[in-house]
């Protein structure tokens, strides 16, 4: 090593979300610390695959070492575990960005909620996530990385005890792999079960031995190599040879995660494009499901040569999808910037697009209970397809489900809303909001329980855009139970026995005339309502134009100048309406703090706040003084 090396060796500290998440790897209680290979495995798998993509164009890079492959390496006496590839390898500035700084999207979410839970909840997490290289330190309490890119002179070792810092030094080349990376784990001593192969070999063959790069063992540092797992393509196999556990197993490793697939699907396309899919909804959440940019996490092959991660296979609204494509009609030299521009690919994406929908469709008929669990945990995704993917909009209406005011802990479909319909109704009505539980308390909907009739309750930010531009459901356009009039007259009440004289008395119109007029510019306009039964008022938005959660998150993000003045529609029924009705004329000061304190009662049962609290306070100090004598 020259003088010039020795001054290039420097130590530097982790970035701070390293430093937590390692600091979680080494307190960490999660039991089922053999998860620590499986990441090892997969990321020497990933380094192999690059390798064999890059050598396409630059077939050197191989040389003569052309089998790529992963080794696993006993060093019980020294109390070491050896994981090798020979795969890319990495350049110094490449261990100072993978291994010092966190890219995966999703890591911070998952750091926030392992240190949000306590105990056995929080340690659960740990396996569900797989959090890649830094779970060498839940067995290890020194890691070195020893690695040499492929086509390079110059070979970089990389230290750290996990403490918060590591070292990054030149390596001679003697010492390193010809190609590939070597991570050295210096194991705790309550972790040296992993120096007996019996252990390894029992791992490998349960988390990973589907992983398309050979897996080999050997018992000590100068034995021979045995295989333990073929690097056979799991996808390219007939599925009469493929058990679910294999599936299973397949899903974690592609997957990073470490629950069990809701739904797999495995085929494979002929005709004018040939390629395989093997594809699988998780049964839990990814963490980074609602990251901002969206991406999917499927990957894409040509001729079982990993071609790119980042390739659009399906649209954002199915980005929890995991798996892969293989296509055997891709060029293998076509560079990852040109792929998203071929129309061979945007052929797969629409046929991989409709084949899954299509998967969904025949999982709801025949095992309600089983869609209804991946809905839970997507439907909230998926419902994005109703507002970006036109094209798909009817489909996907039929996939969506819903929670109702006649649903209960349950879902519905719109073919069950449809099929529901009262005498005389002609619209899909719904509510939207951010609470499930407020929306089921709202007064817009009172009017519509007690006539029996269903209502969507929306509770997903994306229900207040898709709603509003589609066209119906089976000729059933959507109509919104906070704007516009209601329309209810034409259909009967449950209790039409009991009904109230649908007409409005003199006074009472009186008192509504009265009400606008005092209310002046604040309101459009002063009503009765038809939708109100129990509640002295409500707002409602105009016919035209956004309802009133949608004017909220538009003014909310910038995108809406000001709101619309809305309509105070009020119930001519209601007891404390019938009394202000009746009171003098000549009690006017009186009437006109009732007015504005109903205005704001409303206000308050739509979500917001008194537009002037001071003024508020003085009114409801006046008339609760004047209701004390």
């Amino acid at each position: 090593m020259t003088t010039a090396d020795v001054k290039s060796t420097e130590n530097r500290a982790f970035e701070a979300d390293v430093a937590k998440l390692l600091h979680l790897m080494v307190h960490s209680v999660y039991s089922d610390r053999d998860v620590f290979l499986r990441e090892l495995i997969s990321n020497a798998a990933d380094a192999c695959e690059r390798l064999r993509y890059e050598a396409i164009a630059a077939p050197a890079l191989l040389g003569d070492d052309a089998k790529l492959r992963i080794t696993l390496t006993v060093d019980a006496d020294q109390r070491r575990l050896i994981v090798e590839d020979n795969g890319i390898g990495m350049s110094r500035d490449d261990m100072v960005e993978a291994l010092g700084t966190i890219a995966r999207s999703g890591t911070k979410a998952f750091i926030e909620r392992v240190e949000a839970e306590q105990g056995k909840e929080g340690a659960q997490l740990i396996g569900q996530f797989g959090v890649g290289f830094y779970s060498a330190f839940m067995v290890a309490d020194r890691v070195e990385v020893l690695s040499r890119r492929a086509g390079t002179e110059e070979a970089t070792l990389w230290s750290s005890d996990g403490k918060g810092s590591y070292a990054v030094a030149p390596a001679a080349l003697a010492e390193a792999p010809s190609r590939g990376t070597r991570i050295i784990l210096h194991l705790l001593e309550d972790a040296k079960s992993y120096t007996e192969r019996y252990t390894l070999e029992r791992i490998v063959k349960a988390q990973s031995g589907h992983v398309p790069v050979p897996i080999s063992i050997l018992d000590k540092p100068d034995a021979e190599p045995a295989q333990i797992a073929d690097g056979a393509a799991l996808w390219a196999k007939p599925k009469a040879e493929i058990s679910a556990s294999d599936y299973t197993e397949f899903y974690r490793s592609v997957a990073g995660q470490f629950d069990e697939p809701a739904m797999t699907v495995h085929y494979r396309a002929e005709g004018r494009h040939e390629y395989t899919v093997l594809a699988f909804v998780p049964s839990a959440r990814p963490f980074d499901l609602f990251d901002a940019e969206r991406k999917g996490r499927m990957k894409l092959y040509v001729k079982r040569v990993f071609i790119t991660d980042e390739a659009e296979l399906l649209p954002r609204y199915l980005r929890f999808v995991r798996g892969l494509v293989d296509s055997a009609d891709l060029p293998l030299n076509i560079s990852r910037e040109m792929i998203q521009e071929s129309p061979i690919l945007a052929a797969i994406r629409k046929g991989v697009t409709g084949r899954l929908l299509s998967d969904f469709e025949k999982l709801a008929q025949s095992d309600a209970e089983a869609y209804a669990k991946i809905w839970d945990a997507f439907g909230g995704v998926l419902k994005e397809g109703l507002y970006e993917d036109f094209e798909r909009r009817e489909q996907l209406l039929g996939l969506a489900r819903f929670r109702t005011t006649a649903s209960g802990e349950g879902w519905r479909s719109l073919k069950d809303y449809v099929e529901a319909l009262k005498e005389n109704q002609t619209a899909i009505y719904y509510i939207t909001g951010d609470d499930l539980d407020q929306l089921k308390a709202s007064p817009h909907l009172e009017g519509f329980r007690a006539r029996g009739i269903e209502v969507l309750l929306l509770s997903d930010p994306v229900d207040n855009f898709w709603v509003t531009t589609s066209q119906g459901y089976e000729g059933k356009p959507f109509k919104s139970v906070t704007q516009g009039a209601a329309d209810l007259a034409a259909i009967p009440r449950l209790d039409a026995g009991d009904k109230p004289s649908a007409e409005t008395s003199q006074a009472v119109a009186d008192f509504i005339a009265f009400a606008k007029a005092t209310l002046g510019e604040a309101v459009a306009d002063v009503r009765a309502s038809d939708r109100l039964t129990e509640s002295a008022v409500c707002l409602v938005a105009a016919d035209h134009g956004p309802d009133r959660q949608l004017e909220r998150i538009l003014q909310g993000a910038g995108r809406l100048g000001s709101a619309a003045k809305p309509i105070l529609e009020i119930n001519p029924t209601h007891g404390l309406v019938m009394a202000l009705a009746e009171r003098s004329e000549e009690d006017k000061g009186f009437r006109e703090d009732a007015v504005a304190l109903l205005l704001d009662e409303a206000r308050i049962l739509d979500g917001d706040r008194p537009e002037d609290p001071k003024s508020f306070a003085d009114r409801l100090g006046r008339v609760l003084s004047r209701a004390l004598g």
